[in-house]
Order: structure tokens, then sequence, then C-alpha cells
């Protein structure tokens, strides 16, 4: 008689992960910021990488790294172990084409120093290091720490392979958005200030410059924003027409 178990476990492993990965595209497609998503993939990782049991993203910031977000405390204490020891397998597989692991951190380790902190302070015995590249840059990477000796395998570096992949396209995404919402509102504020100009040419019988040369005095003299100055002299007009 075949033995059904292993099918059941596979299946609700998974459920599990579409439903994970769900999640994170219900985040994408809200138009989340930088921060939730951040926080998103690392709260993620332990449900959908075998062996893992936290996990970490570390970005590039100027010459060097900062972590934006970690599921537990112990993630981001290693992380802070491969700033001070400059060396792990974030820092690896940023600059790297390829991921960086070791399965069990208490035998030769690649990384001398941080093994011997890691095991010293935190009850860590795996790591793997996942490179992120957004828009075709490399910013940093995706870190996974196991607390058993060899739990992390080839099956978890497909995973890791995998859900880094993603988090560089919600990443990319959330860019994206912003940068939308950066010209839509970019526009706007043109489109106040055009109107702004054109109610004190009507006015005051000005020219253009130097109706323009009103709003920046203005703007400048009062320490409020140019569009705001606009919105300002609009509300002013409706409130007169009323």
């Amino acid at each position: 008689m075949r033995d059904t178990v292993p099918d059941t476990t596979r299946s609700q492993a998974v459920g599990k992960s579409a439903v994970t990965f769900a999640t994170l595209a219900d985040l994408l497609y809200a138009g989340q910021d930088f921060g939730q998503v951040h926080q998103a993939i690392c709260d993620a990782a332990p449900l959908l990488v075998e062996g893992c049991q936290h996990a970490s993203l570390m970005l590039r910031q100027g010459s060097g790294y900062v972590t934006v977000a970690a599921s537990d405390d112990v993630a981001a204490r290693v992380d802070e172990f491969e700033r001070i020891e400059n060396e792990g397998p974030c820092v690896d597989a940023i600059v790297s084409d390829t991921p960086q692991f070791d399965t069990d951190l208490s035998t030769s380790s690649q990384w001398p120093r941080l093994s011997r902190r890691v095991l010293a302070e935190t009850p860590v015995r795996g790591a793997a290091g996942f490179r992120l590249v957004i828009l075709g840059r490399k910013v940093g990477a995706l870190d996974l720490f196991s607390d058993t000796p060899g739990a992390l395998n080839t099956k978890s570096v497909e995973q890791g392979i995998m859900l880094a992949s993603f988090a560089a396209v919600a990443l990319a995404a959330v860019h994206e958005h912003l940068e939308a919402e950066t010209l839509r509102a970019g526009l706007v504020s043109n489109r106040e200030i055009g109107k702004a100009v054109g109610l004190l040419m009507a006015f005051h019988n000005i020219p253009e410059t130097q109706a323009m040369e009103i709003l920046r005095t203005t703007s400048q003299e009062m320490n409020i924003k140019l569009a705001t100055v606009a919105q300002e002299i609009i509300a002013h007009h409706h409130r007169k027409l009323t």
C-alpha cells in the first residue's frame, strides 16, 4: 500500500508557499512602500525556504551596508557581525554572481571571523546570501539563516533564488510606482503654478515673467514651496468668486 503522507505534506507545503506568495503579490499591487515590502520579504522567507529560521535584507549605502529589514533580532545581529567583520554571505553575494552559502558554520567556514562570532553569540549554524539586482544595479542581498547545521540544502538554495528574484521584481515595481507618483505630483504642481501665473497676469495686468517672479519671491520670503504659494493664490481667487 502506497504511503500518502509525503504527498500530503508536500501539498501542504506547496499550499503554504502559494498563500505566502499571494500575500506578497497583494502587497506589491497595493502600491506599498519600500519598508513594507522589505519587511514582508523577510517575514516570508522562513515560510518559503526549507531550513530557514531567520532572514534579513542588507542593502548598499554609500561605501557600506545597512540592514533595511529583518525577520527578528537574530538576523539583525548576524548582519551586524557581517558589517563589523566585512565578510559573510550577504557581503559576498552583493559582489558575486552566484548565491553564497555555508550549511555548517562550525566546520571550516569560508567566513572564519564571522563564524566565530555567530557561533559564540547566536543560535545560527548555517547561512546563505542571494544577490538582489534591481533595474540592472547590484543593490544588496537577501540573507537566510538556519539554527540547524545542514538544514540549508540544495533545495533551500533554489527556493532562496526564487524568493530573491521575486524580491527584486517587487522592489523594482515599488521604485517605478514611486517614480510615477513623483512625476504625477510634479505635473499637478506645474499645472497649479501655471494657473496662479495666469491669474496674476489677468488681475494685475502684468507679463508672465513678472508674475512668475512674484511667485518665486513670495516662496523664498515665506520659506514655503512654490506649488504651495500657487495653491493659495488659486484658493484665494475661488473664495473671491464665491
